[in-house]
């Protein structure tokens, strides 16, 4: 009591030293006072009124801490006898120097009257922790205990004689401060959950605590995995005198809590803080958590169904297997994050960034990734048929597997990607950038890739049936083994493309650019080259029964000695014929 009282003394003594120096008498001349009296009078207004507010807020702190350390202290001043006891029960013939009785009316007294700030909770912490007089454990569970019977609404259900948030606001209307009675009974308990945060997160960062301090703020979820609801009731308590009140109060300090398979469903936790805290499990479906803060938060197997998550931050979040079907993820950061297996059919998660998620396994069934950042995100064996990916960043993404069937991907950039096996059936490719992506026995049937870039493309034995790819850069593509029956490739550069043992039959390359390809062993049949280069191409072991080489250009081409033209078509207005060649066939 004495180190506090002489605590006490230094600050009153500096208050009444920083007042008396503006009341001293002024020695400048009166013109010169004349010109500074308006400034020196602004200032010194709001340097009384700092001093002022520092003083509150040291006297809060400092009253707070005596008083926690009190609460702690036992009837014999002996606090050792608490390691022996067991789940949260004090060995027999414990009893503390302060009733629960007279602390209950002590904590409506000290913490009814307003919310904590941070700056008086991060003092009061440091004075609990680095000072050593109070037993964190005793602490926590007489608090806890306390935050029990406040939920159950024990204190302000009492009779008038013994109704102590009546009873504190009485005392305060005393001095004329007027409150509530339950502005003054939420205040309260709502201080207390703020103190049992940040014992909760202290502990959990002490090896010799973590086991002893945990708190859970919506009651101790059961083995039957049923949701627990007591913070939404404290939500909806504290949000009936203000929309919002909860969030603006104890919202900065849920960061690093326990809130594994709470009910927070249609809760307003707008901007609220939770960092690393463990959400598994929980239910927040139709929740309002714009703006809020769920980086490196476990989240994983939650419900987040139609809640508001816009501007979100969940990077590095684990929302392994969570339920985000029609969530709004507008803008939301989740970079890093963990959504494997996780349910965002029919998301928004357009301008949302993904750089680095993995979202493998997960269900995106006709989301909204437009304009979507996700670079070097694992998509593989995604479900994303019918999502609006236009305009997305898919620079270096894994597709492998994945299903993207009439999905679009207009104007999207998914260079170097892999989408190895990938189902890219019926999708709109327009204007996107596939260059040097691997598409290894990828499904491009009936694709529409008009102005898409594949240069350089690896498209080893991929499917393109029915595709149109009229006007496509495939220049040095490898489209070895690939099916291209049917397919569309009128005026497109394949200059340099690798289309060994590639299965043209049919295929529509009119007036394409085949410069320097390599068709060698690939079936050719029916193909169209009308008006094509081919020059030096290599057409060796191609099988060219009923192809058209009407006004090509066969120039330095390559072709093999056993090579069959017998039912080739335009040979006699093909141009550049190597002279070779028409010896072969009796063209002079």
């Amino acid at each position: 009591m004495s180190t506090y009282l002489s605590q006490v003394w230094l600050l009153l003594r500096n208050y009444v030293r920083g007042t008396r120096l503006q009341e001293m008498p002024k020695t400048t001349s009166p013109e010169t006072e004349a010109v500074l009296a308006l400034g020196k009078s602004i200032k010194a207004n709001k340097s009384v009124k700092f001093a002022q507010d520092n003083l509150q807020e040291d006297l809060c702190s400092l009253r707070l801490q005596e008083s926690l350390e009190k609460w702690t202290i036992s009837k014999s001043g002996l606090t050792s006898k608490i390691d022996d006891r067991t789940l949260g029960i004090l060995p027999s013939g414990f009893c503390f120097r302060v009733c629960d009785r007279q602390m209950h009316e002590e904590i409506y007294d000290l913490l009814g009257n307003g919310a904590l700030k941070p700056e008086i909770v991060n003092q009061v912490m440091e004075l609990v922790v680095t000072g050593k007089k109070i037993h964190l454990e005793l602490l926590f569970w007489r608090l806890e205990d306390f935050y029990r019977r406040w939920c159950q609404g024990e204190f302000i259900d009492g009779t008038p004689d013994d109704n102590l948030p009546q009873q504190t606001k009485l005392k305060l209307a005393a001095q004329n401060i007027a409150l509530g009675l339950r502005q003054v009974d939420i205040y309260t308990g709502l201080n207390v959950l703020i103190l049992l945060l940040e014992l909760h997160r202290y502990a959990q960062e002490r090896d010799e605590l973590k086991q002893k301090i945990i708190f859970y703020p919506s009651s101790q979820p059961d083995t039957d995995n049923f949701f627990t609801s007591q913070l939404l009731r404290i939500i909806n308590y504290s949000d009936a005198l203000e929309i919002g009140n909860f969030s603006s109060i104890v919202g900065q300090f849920l960061k690093g809590g326990n809130f594994r398979s709470a009910y927070l469903g249609d809760a307003n936790l707008t901007g609220a803080n939770f960092s690393g805290a463990d959400l598994s499990r929980a239910y927040l479906g139709d929740a309002n958590l714009t703006g809020v803060n769920f980086s490196g938060a476990n989240l994983s197997g939650a419900n987040l169904g139609d809640a508001n998550l816009s501007g979100a931050n969940l990077s590095g979040a684990n929302l392994s297997g969570a339920d985000l079907s029609s969530t709004n993820l507008i803008g939301a950061n989740l970079i890093g994050a963990n959504l494997s297996r996780a349910d965002l059919n029919r998301a928004d998660l357009s301008s949302a960034d993904l750089n680095r998620a993995d979202l493998s396994s997960a269900d995106l069934n006709r989301a909204d990734l437009s304009n979507t950042n996700l670079s070097h995100a694992d998509l593989s064996n995604a479900i994303l048929f019918g999502a609006n990916l236009s305009e997305a960043n898919l620079r270096s993404v894994s597709l492998s597997h994945a299903d993207l069937c009439r999905a679009d991907l207009s104007g999207a950039d998914l260079s170097h990607s892999i989408l190895n096996g990938t189902n890219l059936s019926d999708t709109i490719l327009f204007s996107t950038n596939l260059s040097d992506a691997i598409l290894i026995a990828a499904d491009l049937s009936y694709a529409k890739l008009n102005g898409a870039k594949l240069n350089n493309a690896r498209l080893n034995g991929a499917m393109f049936l029915g595709a149109d790819l009229s006007g496509v850069d495939l220049s040095r593509v490898i489209l070895n083994e690939a099916d291209l029956s049917g397919v569309i490739l009128s005026e497109a550069d394949l200059s340099g493309a690798d289309i060994t043992d590639a299965i043209l039959f049919g295929t529509d390359l009119s007036y394409a650019n085949l410069n320097s390809a390599n068709l060698s062993g690939s079936n050719l049949s029916g193909a169209i080259f009308n008006g094509a280069d081919l020059s030096h191409s290599n057409l060796s072991y191609a099988i060219l029964g009923g192809a058209d080489l009407s006004d090509a250009n066969m120039e330095k081409i390559t072709w093999g000695k056993k090579q069959q033209w017998e039912d080739v078509r335009g040979l006699e207005t093909a141009v550049n014929v190597p002279q070779g060649l028409k010896e072969e066939l009796g063209l002079n």
